[in-house]
This record gives C-alpha cells, sequence and structure tokens, in this order.
C-alpha cells in the first residue's frame, strides 16, 4: 500500500446482509461515514480479493470481506490557524479540548476556515488522524456550532479507530447541562425516540418512525424560574439529540432559534444578557483511552453565559 494510506479490514455484518454495499460498509466501519466510503468505493479504493469495487449500490453478503484503503488527509483548504485552545488532556495519541460555543468544528460550506480542526492543525503540528478525510482530520465526533463542550480527537488512526468502536458501542460517557423550558415531570426519565432529517425542512431533526435509534436519559438538576437546569446523558449520539428530544417532551432548550420558542417570561432576560445560542454544554466527557486502556473522564463547568443565565433564573 502506498505511504501515508492506512488500509482497513472490514466483514460484512450477519445484520447487514442484502444492504447497500456502502450502507454495510459503514455498519462494519463506524470510523468512516457512509458518504466517505461511498467516495473511496468510486475511487477503487476498496478491494475484495485483490480486485477493486466500485459499485457502491451493490447488495453486499453477510461474511464478505473487504479492504478500506484510507489516503492520508490532502492539504486542501486546512490550513493550520492560530486559534487559541483549551485543552483538558492531551498525550501522543489524542487530545480533549473544551470547545467554545461560537466554534465550528470542521471546515464545510460557508465555514471553510476558523474552525476547531484548523486550531488543531496548528496545536498538534499536522499530527491528526486521516481517517476523517480532507475536511476532518481527527474528529471522532462532533457538538454543533453553538454547544459548548468537551470533545476529543485522534491524531493517530488507531487511537481514532478504538475511540470510534466505543462511540459505536454506546460506551462513551457524554452528560451534557442544559437549561430548559418549563420543569420536567417526572424529574428524571428517558426519551427513546428514533431520529432523523425532518421531510418539512432538511436543516432540521425530527423524531421520525424509522429513524435511527436515539435515547436520552435526563434528570432535574435544580428548578429555575418558569425553566429547569437537566442533565442529560446520551446512550446515543444523534445530530441535535438534546435540542429535539428535550423539545418533544415540551421543554425546548432556552434560546434554541431551532426547535424552540423565547417565552415571555425568559425574554427580558435574554435580551439583557445578549444570550443568543441554545443553552448547552457538554460537561463531562468519560472513555478508555484506546492504547493504554486507562479509564479517562473530564468534566468542563458552564462558560460564562451560561452560568450567567443560570444565575438570573434561580428562584
Amino acid at each position: 500500500m502506498d505511504r501515508g494510506v492506512s488500509t482497513i479490514s472490514a466483514t460484512i455484518a450477519p445484520s447487514s446482509d442484502g444492504w447497500r454495499l456502502d450502507r454495510a460498509l459503514a455498519e462494519a466501519v463506524p470510523t468512516l461515514s457512509r458518504e466517505r466510503l461511498k467516495v473511496l468505493i468510486n475511487a477503487g479504493q476498496v478491494t475484495q480479493a485483490g480486485a477493486a469495487v466500485r459499485d457502491p449500490s451493490r447488495k453486499s453478503r453477510a461474511g464478505e470481506a473487504f479492504l478500506v484503503a484510507v489516503p492520508a488527509p490532502a492539504p486542501a483548504h486546512n490550513e493550520a490557524q492560530d486559534i487559541p485552545l483549551v485543552v483538558a488532556f492531551e498525550d501522543a495519541h489524542l487530545i480533549v479540548v473544551d470547545k467554545p460555543a461560537g466554534l465550528v468544528v470542521h471546515p464545510a460550506a460557508g465555514n471553510l476556515d476558523g474552525t476547531l480542526v484548523n486550531a488543531l492543525l496548528h496545536h498538534c503540528g499536522g499530527s491528526l488522524s486521516g481517517i476523517g478525510g480532507v475536511a476532518r482530520p481527527g474528529i471522532v465526533h462532533r457538538i454543533d456550532k453553538d454547544t459548548s463542550g468537551l470533545m476529543v480527537a485522534a491524531k493517530t488512526d488507531r487511537a481514532h479507530e478504538g475511540l470510534a468502536k466505543q462511540f459505536a458501542a454506546h460506551s462513551i460517557d457524554r452528560r451534557y447541562r442544559a437549561i430548559v423550558n418549563g420543569r420536567p415531570v417526572p424529574a428524571s426519565g428517558s426519551v427513546d425516540a428514533p431520529l432523523a432529517r425532518s421531510a418539512a425542512n432538511r436543516k432540521k431533526v425530527a423524531v421520525v418512525a424509522g429513524g435511527k435509534r436515539a435515547v436520552t436519559h435526563y434528570s432535574l438538576l435544580q428548578p429555575l424560574r418558569d425553566a429547569a437546569l437537566v442533565e442529560c446523558r446520551l446512550e446515543t449520539g444523534r445530530t441535535h439529540q438534546v435540542r429535539v428530544h428535550m423539545a418533544s417532551l415540551g421543554h425546548a432548550l432556552l434560546g434554541d432559534p431551532v426547535y424552540g420558542r423565547t417565552k415571555q417570561a425568559h425574554r427580558g432576560v435574554i435580551e439583557t444578557l445578549g444570550f443568543r445560542r441554545q443553552a448547552l454544554h457538554a460537561a463531562r466527557l468519560g472513555f478508555i483511552h484506546p492504547i493504554t486502556g486507562d479509564a479517562l473522564s473530564f468534566d468542563s463547568a458552564m462558560p460564562r453565559d451560561m452560568q450567567e443565565l443560570f444565575s438570573q433564573l434561580v428562584v
């Protein structure tokens, strides 16, 4: 294999028998998205018994074995940029950062630079896992632009694969602090509701029958003025999961411009503080170090803007 290319072995699971190849491989290789695999298949980077397989829609069979060649990330438009980072932990294999609200995780249309990836490229001197491809080197998971808190990124492909397996197995300890409208009753519970892109608005996620299983466990931490501080523990990690699940209970996050509506009781406080994001913070991140086997856990206090909002709503 060429230098700069990593190879991943993948075997089609019995549960994926008959699926499209790109979908079945995405199930077998959780480090790669279906779209990324589709590109790799079309480029001849997926082989079976030494022969390239170039049809992402072909039916897969349980037990089939493939090799997926993942090229090292090309420079593209990703530039190392000296953007300050709050580092909670770092070693030769991975880095845990406390992302501020407003920072986009990786380059995309409308945000080609000034992202967490650009900051990581500068901080890590280019040492990031290539599994995520050109736009997402080192990125194992994401949190929304306007959500603050803890994230882990991989410096090596081995660390990336190990972390991705833990995310796929739902063994990562992820806990969010959220300020929501109203007070949940009961004070603790679980939301097990599948999520998918909304048919009415593709920019939104909705509870959709047949969507991907999504589970959020919530608990009331402190009642507030017509609001509450809650902890949300993620069993799965879907896009906008906490925001959609809490809104589905009738307790949308304060400040959420997509899934919530500011109540009259909170409008003055939010306007006075200039609080213009969903009140959501990734407060805890725990996982097994994929190389050393050590159990790691990190906690992050609510940032100043959320703390100010909380203080103004204390009963």
